[in-house]
Parts: C-alpha cells; sequence; structure tokens
C-alpha cells in the first residue's frame, strides 16, 4: 500500500491505495485561507502541515499492513517562499491571489512584442496574476525584504517535502510554468529577465531527475506517524496527477477536472511552441521525458455555479432537477462565466474578465439562469481542449462530475465519449501510480483504466449545443474588446 496525500487550496486529503488502484481509509481535512485587500489571498505553511499530519496520521492508524511509501501532490503555482529550514518568510501567496493584476495586465501590453508573447515564445507557458512570475514581480516591487530572507521559492508540494524530508528540490511539473524549458529540464533566464526578475532566480530550485524518490526524516516521520527512511515521492502536482488516475496517459488523451476551477488538459508528444496559440496555459513536464502536457487551467468552475446556487438560496442537490427542467440552449439565456476576482488565466490571460448573463425576459425561470452558467462552464472546457489538439479519450473527474446531468452536459457539448472514474481520490491516485514506478515496480496501468464508466453523448443535445458553443465563441469575443476598450 501507498499513503497518498493531496494538499489542495483548501482541504487536505489522504487515503491508502492498493496495486489495484483501489483507495482505502480516507480523511480530509480543512486549512485556511487568508483573504486581504486587493484580491490578496495567503495561506499559513504551519496550518498546512497540520493538516497533512492530521490526515495522515488518521489514515496510517487504519493501515492493516505496511505502507511502502508516501506519495504527495498537492496545489501548483502561487509562490511558496521559506529559508533553509522549510520555514516560512512569509505566508505563502496562493495561486488564487491578484495583487499582481496589473502587472500581468502591463505585461500584455505591446502585441506580439509584449513581454507575454515574449515569455511565450520561449517557454510555451502564459502568466497570469498567481503565477511565479508575477508573485514574484509583485514581491521585488513591493516586499524586496522577504526575498532577501528566502533560501528558496518554490510551491505547496516542495514546502511539504522539505519539512518532511529535509531536502529542497522541485518537481519538473511545477518548476515547469512559466521558466522552465521543459525539453531541457532548464530554467530560461531571458525569461526572467523580461519579467524583470531574474536576480532572484537563485531562489528557483533546479528540478528533481524523474525517477527522484526521497525518505523521510526523524521529523518527517514523527509528523507522520511512519518510520524514518520511509521512501517518499513528491510530484507530479494535482492537475497532472488527476489526469493519470484518472486514465489518461497516452498522447491524444484529455482530462477536465471540474473543480472548483476548470483544468483542461491534453498529453502530448509534440514540442512545438505554437505561434497561434495565445500566450496562456501551461506546457508541463511529466515523469516521462518524452511525454508532455498541455494545461489550459481555466478560472470558471463549481465556485460560480456554488455562488449562483447560493444567490438563489439553493442546493448543490438541487442541480441535477435545476438542469433537466431546462432544454439545451437554456430557453435563450446566456452566459459567461468569468467571476473570479483575478479575471481568467485559459485559454487566454486577462486579469479584467468578467462573467455577464444575456438574452433574459420575465419568460425565463432560475432553472434557465443557472443552466446557462453550467452551459457557459462547459464551453469554457470545449474551448479550452480544442486549442491544445484534443484527439484521444476524455476522462472527466471532480466534484462537478458527481452530477449525472452535469456529466451529461459535458458528453453533449464535446460529443464524444467521456470516461469517469469509479475512484474519485484521482490525484492521490496519480500520485501513487507515479510513486510505484519511481521505486522501480510500476503498476498494470491497463488493468486500471478499466475502472471506470463510459457516458455517451446525446447526437441531438450535441447538435443544439454545438450551434450555441458558436454563439458562446462570438460573444467572448465582444466581451473581450469591450473589457479592454473600457
Amino acid at each position: 500500500m501507498i499513503l497518498g496525500i493531496d494538499i489542495g487550496t483548501s482541504v487536505t486529503k489522504a487515503a491508502l491505495i492498493d496495486r489495484d488502484g483501489t483507495s482505502h481509509h480516507h480523511a480530509s481535512t480543512s486549512s485556511a485561507l487568508i483573504k486581504g485587500p486587493d484580491g490578496q489571498v495567503e495561506q499559513d505553511l504551519d496550518d498546512v502541515m497540520d493538516s497533512v499530519a492530521r490526515v495522515a496520521r488518521e489514515v496510517v492508524h487504519s493501515a492493516s499492513g505496511p505502507i511502502d511509501a508516501v506519495a504527495i501532490t498537492a496545489q501548483g503555482d502561487g509562490l511558496w517562499l521559506r529559508d533553509a529550514q522549510g520555514r516560512a518568510v512569509r505566508n505563502p501567496m496562493s495561486w488564487m491571489d491578484a495583487r499582481a493584476s496589473s502587472i500581468v495586465a502591463r505585461w500584455g501590453e505591446g502585441g506580439a512584442d509584449s513581454v507575454t508573447e515574449r515569455v511565450f515564445r520561449l517557454t510555451g507557458s502564459g502568466v497570469f496574476p498567481g503565477s511565479h512570475a508575477g508573485l514574484l514581480a509583485w514581491l521585488s516591487e513591493h516586499e524586496p525584504e522577504s526575498l532577501e530572507k528566502a533560501a528558496v521559492a518554490g510551491y505547496c508540494a516542495d514546502a511539504v517535502l522539505q519539512r518532511l524530508t529535509g531536502e529542497i528540490t522541485v518537481d519538473a511539473s511545477d518548476a515547469s510554468l512559466p521558466f522552465l524549458n521543459v525539453t531541457t529540464r532548464e530554467y530560461v533566464t531571458e525569461a526572467l529577465e523580461l519579467c524583470g526578475i531574474a536576480k532572484w532566480q537563485h531562489l528557483l530550485s533546479a528540478p528533481a531527475a524523474v525517477d527522484k524518490v526521497f525518505t523521510l526524516d526523524a521529523a518527517g516521520a514523527e509528523l507522520l506517524g511512519l518510520p524514518a527512511g520511509t521512501p517518499v515521492s513528491s510530484g507530479p502536482y494535482d492537475l497532472q496527477a488527476c489526469s493519470f488516475g484518472a486514465g489518461a496517459e497516452h498522447a491524444g488523451d484529455g482530462t477536465v477536472i471540474i473543480g472548483t476551477t476548470l483544468a483542461c488538459q491534453v498529453f502530448t508528444r509534440d514540442t512545438t511552441i505554437r505561434p497561434e496559440f495565445e500566450p496562456a496555459g501551461m506546457w508541463l513536464c511529466t515523469p516521462d521525458p518524452d511525454l508532455y502536457l498541455r494545461v489550459m487551467p481555466s478560472m470558471v468552475g463549481t465556485a460560480g455555479i456554488d455562488w449562483m446556487l447560493s444567490m438563489f438560496r439553493l442546493e448543490p442537490s438541487d442541480l441535477t432537477g435545476l438542469l433537466e427542467q431546462s432544454p439545451p440552449g437554456a430557453n435563450g439565456v446566456r452566459a459567461l462565466s468569468f467571476l473570479s476576482p483575478a479575471g481568467e488565466r485559459a485559454p487566454f490571460v486577462d486579469p479584467l474578465a468578467r462573467g455577464q448573463f444575456t438574452g433574459l425576459t420575465i419568460a425565463n425561470t432560475r432553472a434557465d439562469v443557472v443552466r446557462a452558467l453550467c452551459e457557459s462552464v462547459v464551453f469554457a472546457a470545449r474551448h479550452c481542449l480544442e486549442v491544445p489538439g484534443f484527439d484521444g479519450e476524455l476522462s472527466a473527474s471532480g466534484g462537478g462530475v458527481r452530477s449525472t446531468a452535469w456529466a451529461q452536459l459535458l458528453a453533449d457539448t464535446m460529443g464524444t465519449p467521456i470516461w469517469i472514474p469509479h475512484e474519485a481520490q484521482v490525484g492521490i491516485r496519480g500520485a501513487a501510480q507515479v510513486a510505484w514506478k519511481r521505486l522501480g515496480t510500476p503498476v498494470d496501468t491497463d488493468a486500471w483504466r478499466q475502472q471506470r464508466t463510459r457516458l455517451d453523448p446525446n447526437p441531438d443535445a450535441h447538435a443544439a449545443l454545438d450551434a450555441v458553443y458558436r454563439e458562446y465563441l462570438a460573444e467572448l469575443g465582444a466581451a473581450r474588446t469591450r473589457w479592454n476598450n473600457a
């Protein structure tokens, strides 16, 4: 068995994963988000470590046999500054943090010669306010003393790993955005120079080898309730781990993760940075040096749906019934679901992106409004998958697909079968799969892929939604012009 730990933005989860891919003895607990003015979102590293200890000890206490290793996956992006002993020099800054929005907006000025475009042509990844680029630049302008005190500028997973093992490192999946040449796995100094933060490059750890396994030190062993020397695998970070856990692994395979935000990703062996792409999304290393993951991590997702349901004083359990009460196209109501204060980061970057509803009349119902918002989220998913060129199997996971009606909406919009894993803990499952490979005892991934349910699209619904999707793209184009000319 492997103890898998998934450190999310507000929830930390743990489970034991067997070699057949099944999970046992789940535990979860919350960690705090610290919100401040100007879109600030931070966390407390000690609070996060407490959450890791709580779920790990609960699961370890329930184990009926030896634990072969610990597999860690975690939220990506953000900025987790630490000293050489792994102590936070300031609160970690979340990937949701929006305080660098004005900096990123400034980088986007100038068309093809903008900072954003030039960085994208060097690394294949976009920049957004909550990425290392924006947050390092903001600190360099407003809080350089924190950078001067730091020994490492990392991410959530490597911050936790340092406290468990004493090692300063980073998984290549985390390090990929936005300064890594993913083919050589080396940082591109010119990209840091364009962002005005090259003086802080020494804070970026060299990516760990693809087969690197660490071991718990005495402090980490005490924290988790395991023997010192227990192997530890860290990474890939949660988006990629979810793809592996959901059954995607071949070039062309895609995954949609409908969570608080919406992550759409496609595996590829193509090493071309395509000039026709907008400078957005992520180009990530994977444990296979010749396989990459193109990720479009949209800021839309269930957070917007939860907001809408609360406005109508409804519960998430009401969602399926509401979707069934309104036909495809939501009786003419159209929505753009860009409700994050930080704007959007994929498949385009715009800190000024905002939501909207159009086509409303007094004949419409709340079911039409809710369906229009759900359709717009799924349209965003299709848009995000079309950009990198999805052409294989499509898996779906996350809280959104627990609603059968919403999962069907995704299948109908894409016009292709959707594969939904039986196991809900796909991030932990994917991290465990990678851990066993690093330990030299890989699992039978074909057998793991059989543990999924296929959901086929309805041809009539697809035809109707395809027409509405074209309207969505046109409305999005008009809105983007309006946002940036206001």
